[in-house]
């Protein structure tokens, strides 16, 4: 069955890409592809078409069906509940709950699926969600190392609130505080670690941390 005239899977995977805030090398990467991959597939239209399993593993990371990537609705992966659910990607980066982390490759490597009326309820239904993992104890006993964290990259004005923040190469997770003009503090929850002052072009606020997994 040829897909109907009105699918265009270039602009829908351009659409998806952005809703999402994940670029397309990452989603390349993320199919084992080379990081121009699918910016050549929209943009000049090589690949003619995706192939089956690159088609799926970007159907399942959108949570839509494969025939709005380009398949036939035979042979078209179909989620379901798809209303219901949102898929958060899974980067491969830890925010330093202590010593500055090194951030890393961001293409996602797996996701979390939330309900939509539960994010809706926390009052996050537009918000551009990701999760990272907490490294170090500076933020004990709110944050653990090896917490996962929900970041929310929608929300990246300085207020009360943790936030994941990037200090030149470094990632850090911080309560972020005033400390006058032009200045913030960056605040541990674990007192053993001092007060962190920076001026506030050294600082770039990636977003607000929303929620947290951990083990028990």
């Amino acid at each position: 069955m040829e897909m109907p005239l009105s699918v265009d899977p270039r602009r829908t995977l351009h659409d998806l890409a952005r809703a999402r805030n994940v670029s397309l090398a990452s989603l390349s990467e993320m199919i084992g592809r080379n990081s121009s991959y699918l910016q050549q597939f929209i943009r000049k239209g090589s690949p003619r078409k995706l192939e089956e399993a690159d088609r799926r593993a970007l159907a399942q990371f959108f949570a839509v069906p494969e025939s709005e990537l380009g398949a036939g609705e035979e042979n078209s992966y179909a989620p379901s509940s798809r209303s219901e659910w949102i898929e958060v990607p899974r980067l491969p980066l830890g925010a330093a709950a202590g010593p500055g982390a090194l951030t890393g490759d961001e293409a996602p490597f797996d996701s979390f699926r939330f309900s939509r009326r539960w994010l809706r309820d926390q009052g996050l239904a537009n918000a551009r969600l990701s999760a990272i993992r907490v490294q170090g104890d500076s933020m004990e006993p709110v944050l653990h190392d090896g917490d996962e964290i929900l970041v929310d990259r929608a929300q990246r004005a300085l207020r009360d609130g943790i936030h994941v923040v990037r200090i030149g190469d470094a990632l850090l997770v911080k309560r972020l505080a005033t400390a006058g003009p032009g200045r913030a503090t960056l605040l541990s929850q674990n007192y053993a670690y001092p007060p962190i002052e920076v001026a506030l072009e050294e600082v770039e606020i990636v977003g607000r941390v929303v929620w947290k997994s951990g083990r028990l």
